[in-house]
């Protein structure tokens, strides 16, 4: 069943690419409204994915952190976690630079540059620490789960579940429940995936419809740059996982196929997210740790967005004919290392995060104009990027604590086992 529902992501993949192709072709003065109408199929699908998402996020991490122990643990865990997110960012932050240096996409642009004074329309003013530091705190859980804020969720949901963890007979009844719910929740997920074949194939189709496969050929050196630096930082990843997890670790790359084509198709990290939890529970991380490393790679390991900052912002210096020596480059990175982990609820974030960049350092934002008209396809590769560092992520901090047990069998349409749910996770003894 794996193996079918994977082969008609990738039939879906290919149909949209030839009816949206066929439309953009031959449907010229209806192919807006054709993309518009198609797309609404993936808007759906997207819908149903943020309609699940904080209630999953929620039950999962409550029975997970509830289920971990002492408050010492979870300490462990999340000083683990966040060391190996800065590491990854650094990481994906200089090979973005490095690739850019060496494969100078923008030296010698052959296209017409924007005026330096265009305005491109992007909520610059919207980002700023002080607001992200700010907008960690959830003022209500409420609006925190209807804007599907999944930082804030995360932080109601330690506090929530440290304080079940010390009132441990008093929140039994409840933890049985929100048990019960992660149940559920993940039943739900199982039904709402089997629509994603459908949802990539409106996604592709409308994409391509709307813009042609012609628009890639204006910047096909800079996609190709950058495509070049994800395969290399897949690599690295891919590296890093066998070292650390070991021969196995080639079973999560099979694991993640689905939500890789998903993310990938969408240009959503989010639409792959139930998919990425399922296949690191099958994998045989514990639920403990899977439900609470991956809501928060969301908001601070996007390796694929990290490297697109770097290489985007210096290669709109590069095309403005604007000298950026080493200092004020590696100051460039100091600067997307802390500004870059405020794009949680920020849209089109990796956009905002360069345009903020650009202006501190005398770039014209106008530059992104060139590329914001092919972002979808750039967004296609960084989103399936995040997936891979989220992943790897979480199954190496479930190694180093001793949680990465045994692979579990189960195809896309089956139920849920019962210890992939956080409060019946096996005893210890079976992890490692």
């Amino acid at each position: 069943m794996s193996n079918r529902f994977t082969q008609y992501i990738l039939a879906a993949m290919v149909l949209g690419i030839v009816m949206g192709a066929a439309i953009y072709n031959f449907l010229p003065d209806t192919r807006g409204e054709w993309a518009s109408a198609i797309n609404l199929i993936a808007m759906m699908f997207l819908r149903l994915i943020k309609m699940i998402i904080a209630p999953l996020v929620f039950a999962t991490l409550v029975g997970g952190i509830a289920h971990m122990g002492s408050g010492s643990k979870l300490g462990r865990i999340f000083a683990k976690t966040m060391g190996w997110f800065i590491s990854a960012s650094f990481i994906s932050l200089l090979l973005g630079l490095v690739m850019v240096n060496l494969l100078q996409p923008g030296a010698n642009f052959p296209g017409t540059l924007p005026a330096a004074g265009q305005s491109t329309g992007l909520p610059v003013s919207a980002f700023s620490i002080e607001k992200f530091l700010t907008h960690l705190i959830p003022t209500s859980i409420a609006d925190a789960m209807a804007q599907n804020e999944i930082l804030q969720i995360v932080i109601f949901a330690v506090f929530f579940s440290v304080a079940m963890g010390s009132m441990p007979e008093r929140s039994k009844p409840i933890l049985a429940m929100i048990d019960d719910i992660g149940h559920i929740m993940l039943k739900v997920t199982s039904y709402v995936m089997l629509f994603a074949p459908l949802a990539v194939w409106a996604a592709i189709t409308a994409t391509v419809a709307k813009n042609g496969l012609a628009v890639l050929w204006k910047l096909i050196v800079f996609m190709g740059g950058f495509y070049l630096s994800l395969m290399i930082l897949w690599a690295i990843l891919v590296i890093v996982g066998f070292i650390v997890i070991g021969p196995r670790y080639s079973h999560l790359l099979k694991l993640v196929r689905e939500p890789l084509m998903i993310a990938f198709s969408t240009a959503s990290s989010e639409a792959a997210y139930p998919k990425t939890l399922e296949a690191l529970n099958r994998f045989g991380a514990s639920s403990r740790i899977s439900s609470f490393v991956l809501p928060l790679g969301y908001s601070f390991n996007l390796d694929g967005t990290m490297m697109y900052c770097t290489f985007a912002a210096v290669f709109i210096a590069q095309s403005y004919h604007i000298d950026m020596p080493l200092g004020t480059q590696l100051a460039m990175l100091a600067t997307l290392m802390i500004t870059s982990k405020g794009v949680a609820g920020v849209p089109r974030a990796s956009l905002v995060v360069i345009a903020s960049t650009l202006s501190q350092f005398n770039i014209p934002e106008a530059g992104l104009l060139m590329i914001m008209g092919i972002d979808t396809f750039l967004d296609m590769g960084r989103s399936a990027t995040n997936v891979i560092g989220n992943t790897l992520a979480t199954s190496v901090v479930a190694k180093w604590e001793g949680e990465l047990g045994p692979e579990h069998a189960m195809g896309p349409g089956d139920a849920v086992p019962d210890d992939m749910i956080p409060g019946e996770v096996p005893a210890m003894a079976g992890h490692g």
